[in-house]
C-alpha cells in the first residue's frame, strides 16, 4: 500500500498491489500539465487506486477522451490521470510515498523533448496493449 497526495495535503490517496506499467511519458500533454519534459508514471488498475480523503476538493480537467486530469482545487497540485479507454490511473510515481519507480519503458517518445540512453524501450507513440501503434524507436 502507498499513499499519495496533493501539494497541501486536502487530497489523499492509497494504492494497492503493483502497477500494471510504470515509464515515462513524453506527450506534449504531459509535458504541458506537469511543466517539465518527462512526466514519471505508473499506471494501476482502477480498483487499486482509492480516494482516502478530500474527494470533493478534486478537480477534473479533460483535453481530451484519453485522459481526465485530477487535481486539488485547494491547492492545484497535481495528484493522479484518469485513462478510460485503458481502463488505468496514472498516479504521479513521484507523489507515492514510499515507492520504488521502476520504469520499463517510455511512452510518446516521438515527442520528445529530450533525449534519454537508459537502454529502455522507446515507442513512438504508446505500446499496443495500451492502444498504441507499438513501434518503438531508437535511443
Amino acid at each position: 500500500m502507498h499513499k499519495a497526495g496533493c501539494f497541501c495535503g486536502a487530497v489523499e490517496i492509497e494504492v494497492a498491489g503493483k502497477p500494471a506499467f510504470a515509464g515515462y511519458c513524453h506527450c506534449r500533454d504531459c509535458q504541458a500539465w506537469s511543466a517539465a519534459p518527462i512526466n514519471a508514471f505508473s499506471l494501476w488498475p482502477s480498483s487499486s487506486v482509492r480516494i482516502v480523503k478530500g474527494e470533493a476538493d478534486i478537480g477534473t480537467f479533460h483535453k481530451t477522451e484519453n485522459s481526465y486530469r485530477k487535481y486539488c482545487k485547494v491547492c492545484g497540485g497535481h495528484v493522479m490521470t484518469e485513462h478510460p479507454r485503458m481502463r488505468l490511473i496514472d498516479v504521479y510515481a513521484n507523489l507515492l510515498q514510499g515507492f520504488t519507480h521502476q520504469p520499463t519503458l517510455h511512452a510518446n517518445y516521438g515527442s520528445k523533448m529530450v533525449s534519454v540512453k537508459d537502454g529502455l524501450p522507446k515507442f513512438k507513440d504508446l505500446p499496443a496493449e495500451l492502444g498504441g501503434s507499438g513501434e518503438t524507436l531508437p535511443d
